[in-house]
């Protein structure tokens, strides 16, 4: 059987689409927007949009509760 942590983090990031899961990761490992683009090969500005929908779909507002959203869920 799946554990409860893994099913937590299954069911966030199936919240978000594949590119959205990238700019989440990138963020959880601390990088700013300007890195972000560059190693996806996107502008600042649709990195911001991804987060914007990122943190519109997990009905949070932040960088830092994005990443504590991650980290509940892998823990729980």
């Amino acid at each position: 059987t799946e554990m409860w942590a893994e099913r937590a983090t299954r069911s966030l990031l199936a919240a978000l689409s594949e590119r959205e899961q990238q700019v989440a990761a990138l963020v959880c490992e601390g990088h700013s927007n300007r890195v972000i683009a560059e190693k996806l090969n996107v502008s600042e500005g649709t990195v911001k949009g991804h987060l914007h929908r990122i943190f519109y779909k997990l009905r949070i507002q932040s960088r830092l509760a994005l990443i504590d959203a991650f980290a509940r869920a892998k823990s729980d």
